[in-house]
């Protein structure tokens, strides 16, 4: 049995309204998608799916922590994760999955396969930027920071002069 199977939704033999999923999330579907910035994950996904007469809505929302490498020391540390995301599932011709929002399924199907969304939602969820908050609070000690402080500019004596006549410009304000 392949692992993504238990990310699949069988949908048909639901009664039209309110179903709640849960599902553990770890490395391996990441490692799937050949992302593998993470050292070690534990998220937990609640899937809450409406079902109607003619279309599906799901509303995915995630919480968990991902232990990843800060980019600035390269010091591991856990990062609490928290996104959601909504899907609207409706049914027709053939498959079209050019949207993010939107997911078109051929008539006759009887499963939706959700590990692509949930890959989706946790990396675009994390900041473009991550940095160990021992960086930012001045608290984490490492060889790393130390050599970049070493030599990090002083901007103090290394600002340009500003031009005097620039003042009068603030007095119009």
């Amino acid at each position: 049995m392949h692992f993504l199977n238990q990310y699949v939704i069988n949908f048909t033999g639901l009664k039209e309204g309110t179903h709640k999923f849960d599902f553990k999330l770890d490395n391996r579907i990441f490692e799937h998608f050949g992302y593998d910035d993470f050292n070690s994950c534990n998220i937990s996904v609640d899937v809450e799916l409406i079902k109607k007469s003619n279309l599906l809505e799901l509303n995915f929302s995630s919480k968990g922590i991902i232990n990843i490498n800060c980019f600035v020391s390269n010091e591991p540390f856990d990062y609490s994760q928290t996104s959601s995301i909504n899907l609207v599932v409706k049914f027709g011709s053939k498959l079209n999955n050019d949207n993010d929002e939107l997911l078109i399924l051929p008539k006759g199907s009887y499963q939706l396969e959700i590990s692509q969304q949930l890959y989706e939602m946790i990396v675009l969820s994390l900041p473009i930027k991550i940095i160990h908050p021992g960086v930012e609070d001045g608290s984490l000690e490492s060889e790393t920071l130390n050599r970049l402080k070493k030599y990090e500019p002083d901007l103090q004596k290394n600002s340009p002069k500003i031009d005097p006549r620039w003042d009068k410009l603030k007095d119009l304000i």
